[in-house]
């Protein structure tokens, strides 16, 4: 079985991505044969900066083998190293009905939002149905937002092979139904857009600033809060504390006496030690870049050898070849 995953480089990455979308997608590769990129061709309908969008993709790569990905047991690219899914966009977008590409909520909602509509954020979906076909994909995890997205690789994955024979895997979505929603520290979901987040790697100062400014209530430390699971910083701190460890500053704050600068000092040093292991392995990628960069272009090597064979597939069966 073949599970694909793609990461825009589109920012830093916070424990809200951890949490909710990286170390799910990572635990994958034990799984099957796993395929990850970096969608770095996706990343230009938003943003239009050439030098953030080299660091970024830098950034996505460092982040994420620090992070457990593995590229013995996965195949792991960057996107723009094979250009043979621009082609495949081309072959499959000349059959996509544009009503479909119209009913797409992820156009709708970023147009809603103020994002300058453009070609590259309305035919999005064609570039993802040809990331998904092309390495004739059997499984994309996501979650219920791209859901829609799935689908249409299917509509247009079956489309293509009633008009011109059996030439796609026709995939199918898993959508993760226990993804942790990571609040932010104003208490919304954790996102880059909210300025709300804690970074997965970053200055200790400045992080620890962050986490000891969370806002509390105005109850003294010895008034028992009876709803203390709706604490923020207990929210967070059963992500990065061993399940005793978090149960039982739980239990202190509901029965009185815990102060909230104490909760916060514990959830900095529970999440700073969680995460220690990360930052010293990505202290040694950083100072290996050449390894790096070898990973991504093996990445490529290895991809490429289903891809031209898919490409080929489908150029032989709409007659450009």
């Amino acid at each position: 079985m073949r599970i694909l995953t793609g990461i825009t480089p589109s920012g830093t990455l916070h424990i809200g991505n951890y949490f909710g979308a990286m170390r799910p997608a990572i635990e994958l590769q034990d799984r099957g044969e796993a395929f990850y990129f970096i969608a770095d061709y996706h990343s230009m309908t938003a943003l239009t900066d050439p030098v953030r969008r080299r660091q970024f993709t830098l950034e996505i790569a460092l982040d994420w083998l620090a992070c457990g990905l593995d590229p013995q047991k996965a195949v792991f690219w960057k996107q723009s190293d094979l250009p043979e899914v621009c082609e495949l966009t081309w072959l499959i977008g000349s059959l996509t009905p544009m009503g479909l590409l119209e009913r797409a909520h992820s156009y709708k909602d970023k147009t809603a939002k103020g994002i300058s509509p453009n070609f590259g954020l309305f035919a999005y979906p064609v570039l993802m149905a040809a990331d998904i076909l092309l390495y004739d994909t059997n499984l994309v995890p996501v979650g219920k937002d791209q859901k829609q997205h799935v689908e249409m690789t299917r509509d247009i994955a079956i489309k293509f092979n009633q008009t011109y024979g059996e030439t796609f895997v026709v995939p199918e979505e898993e959508i993760r139904g226990e993804v942790a929603v990571v609040p932010g520290l104003d208490g919304q979901k954790m996102s880059k857009s909210y300025g709300n987040t804690v970074e997965i790697f970053g200055d200790e100062k400045a992080l620890r600033k962050k986490i000891m400014g969370i806002v509390m209530d105005s109850r003294t430390p010895a008034e028992p809060k009876p709803d203390a699971e709706k604490n923020l910083a207990i929210q967070l701190l059963k992500l990065v504390a061993p399940a005793d460890a978090a149960a039982d500053f739980e239990n202190r704050l509901r029965a009185g006496g815990l102060g909230y600068g104490d909760l916060k000092k514990a959830l900095f040093e529970h999440y700073w030690n969680y995460f220690a292991p990360y930052r010293v392995k990505r202290a040694e990628l950083a100072a290996n870049l050449d390894y790096v960069e070898s990973v991504l272009r093996d990445g490529a090597q290895r991809a490429r050898a289903t891809a031209s064979g898919v490409l080929q597939r489908a150029r032989k069966a709409c007659g450009i070849e």
